[in-house]
């Protein structure tokens, strides 16, 4: 550019905030990786390349030599390498992209530029998510975009059958195009997504957006729909609060709300859960219920296991994703698999929901991302409605995932008489539930004043037992997620087999102890606790007429949770925590790219 005023017909960004799994966080190892010092190829990549040792020594002994440790450098040099060994002269960016996924391994979202290829990008996805937001001064040339399939030709540079490409009607060239892995990172710019499925590959020239497989499968859509998303700029905005997360917490009594509404019929305790209803007489016949996830949503299963296994009356197994594919589980035709996520994108979750289809079970989704892979890729599911979540320590979603999973039993149960007391003590409960969560926000000061006497610690116990263990493992999950401190989830039942040798009157513990049937058992367990003189504080929904206690009401078993996401989140700034970003926790919205703007 002659001058900084000089207006540019092409605009091209690209970024990427690197999650480091290979390289340490460095300028060196940062994104985009390029192919060599002249970058001829550069490209960003939210993913992991499994083979990239592999490809590595074969791009070394081809003189090719790399700057980083990343996995990610393969990828430019691979490319590099197509392109210097390239039969004809006219080879397509896109083409070259298609035989570098080719000899991939692993999961990835890529988005390549060129300076062979001015004006032109390219990007591509498998196992990651990657979706395009289109932004358009003028009406857009369809809202349906034709597959054009390569069939493995040598096809020339211009290959791309421009009438069924995406452009602005008005303007060709009056068009934005944004590659994100999230919808909440574009939805400040736009409204229109494409979501891309994995394989396919996007390229952009021109202002015309134009999509590309290698070959059509069987039963494959052969167009992607330009969707709407429902979702307003204000949601993913802090407002008056400190942080998202907090944010997140005062929320819960509205999104619980939302994942009830239009489901649950108070008046006649009906309760329709529209994407599974067609499903429900099959369900019904399965031989066992198997519940997959990682992190929160693990817990959320876990929570839910026992009322569903007492509304069901089938055996419900748990599964930790990755685990469940370490140990090749066993799974049946007649099983139903739930794959909970909140971002619908958990790696691990998606590789289960693949082993699973493969065996011909039935797959259903819990998950908050409309358009996420593993919503897309399931027989059938549940959209738990709880609103974006930015947080990476989840809070608002964990409850919504607790009362979509209970909504499910008591849908299951609706035509057994021996239920319908259980059924209707429940469903009162969930009526009540967003004026008791309400009234255990108010607790602020209470406790903020028990949370004193514990962020100066070093490690932390949180006890319970029956539904509440569930509870147990979230608490301490949340409180190392965002203050770093060293904190366990105990069944007090195990307290015996080996978590008393830790207790001592210098080890903090948190018991939660609610008046269910595990209530004199818990107290039994309290009991050993004090003994020792333990700092004990403990969260019960009545009163003890003791010191350090957290009162609360609530008929539900799930909700101890909420006064621990507020005992710990005043003093993540006194820990110096980033608490939306907790250190090395991934989160499907760190991975967002940069615009690309025609």
């Amino acid at each position: 550019m002659d001058s900084m005023d000089e207006e540019m017909d092409i605009h091209f960004g690209i970024a990427h905030t690197r999650w480091a799994t290979h390289g340490e966080p460095s300028a060196v190892n940062s994104h985009p990786q390029r192919s060599d010092k002249n970058n001829e190829f550069v490209v960003i990549h939210n993913g992991i390349i499994t083979n990239y040792k592999e490809l590595k020594k074969y791009l070394n002994s081809q003189g090719y030599e790399f700057e980083s440790e990343t996995d990610t450098e393969v990828i430019p040099k691979l490319i590099k390498y197509l392109y210097d060994n390239r039969e004809s002269e006219d080879v397509s960016f896109s083409m070259l992209v298609e035989r570098v996924i080719q000899q991939l391994e692993g999961a990835f979202a890529l988005v390549f530029k060129s300076r062979h290829f001015p004006g032109e990008a390219v990007a591509t996805r498998r196992g990651s998510p990657l979706l395009i937001g289109v932004r358009s001064k003028y009406e857009l040339s369809t809202d349906q975009i034709p597959i054009q399939y390569n069939s493995g030709k040598r096809n020339s540079r211009n290959r791309s059958d421009s009438s069924s490409a995406l452009h602005s009607v008005g303007d060709g060239k009056a068009v934005e195009y944004y590659f994100a892995s999230d919808a909440s990172a574009i939805i400040e710019h736009t409204n229109k997504v494409i979501y891309l499925e994995d394989d396919d590959i996007a390229a952009v020239a021109e202002g015309k957006l134009s999509l590309h497989r290698m070959r059509r499968q069987a039963g494959e859509d052969p167009v992607r729909a330009v969707q709407t998303l429902q979702m307003e700029l204000q949601q993913i905005m802090k407002g008056n609060f400190e942080s998202f997360m907090q944010k997140e917490i005062f929320e819960q009594p509205e999104s619980v709300v939302n994942t009830m509404r239009g489901r649950i019929c108070f008046d006649n305790n009906i309760v329709i859960l529209g994407g599974l209803k067609d499903h429900l007489k099959e369900i019904k016949r399965c031989r066992r219920l198997i519940m997959i996830g990682c992190g929160t949503s693990f817990h959320a299963a876990v929570a839910t296991r026992q009322i569903l296994e007492e509304l069901t009356e089938l055996p419900v197994m748990v599964e930790l994703a990755s685990d469940f594919l370490d140990r090749n589980t066993p799974v049946f035709r007649d099983d139903v698999c739930f794959f909970i996520s909140q971002s619908g994108e958990t790696a691990d979750s998606l590789m289960a929901l693949r082993y699973c289809k493969e065996r011909g079970a039935l797959t259903v989704g819990i998950t908050n991302t409309v358009g996420s892979s593993i919503s897309r890729d399931t027989d059938c599911g549940v959209h738990i409605n709880a609103g974006p979540e930015i947080g990476v320590a989840s809070t608002k979603a964990y409850t919504s995932q607790f009362v979509a999973l209970i909504m499910f039993g008591l849908m299951m149960s609706e035509d057994r008489i021996s239920m319908q007391k259980k059924r209707l003590e429940i469903i009162n409960g969930l009526k009540d539930l967003p004026d008791l969560i309400k009234k255990v926000l108010t607790l602020d000061k209470k406790i903020k004043s028990i949370a004193d006497e514990l962020y100066q610690q070093r490690s932390l116990l949180v006890m319970g037992r029956g539904f509440n263990y569930a509870t147990c493992l979230e608490g301490a999950l949340k409180i190392k997620e965002i203050t770093y401190m060293h904190s366990e989830g105990i069944l007090a039942g195990e307290l015996k087999h080996g978590p008393l040798a830790l207790i001592d009157k210098h080890m903090p513990v948190i018991m939660i102890i609610m008046r269910d049937p595990c209530y004199s058992k818990c107290h039994n367990a309290l009991q050993q606790v004090t003994a020792r003189q333990v700092r004990c504080t403990w969260a019960c929904p009545y009163s003890t007429h003791q010191k350090k206690q957290l009162q609360y009401n609530t008929t539900l078993f799930c909700f101890g949770l909420t006064p621990l996401l507020c005992s710990f989140h005043p003093y993540t700034y006194l820990f110096n925590t980033l608490v939306d970003f907790s250190r090395r926790i991934c989160s499907c919205l760190y991975h967002t790219f940069l615009p690309l703007l025609f």
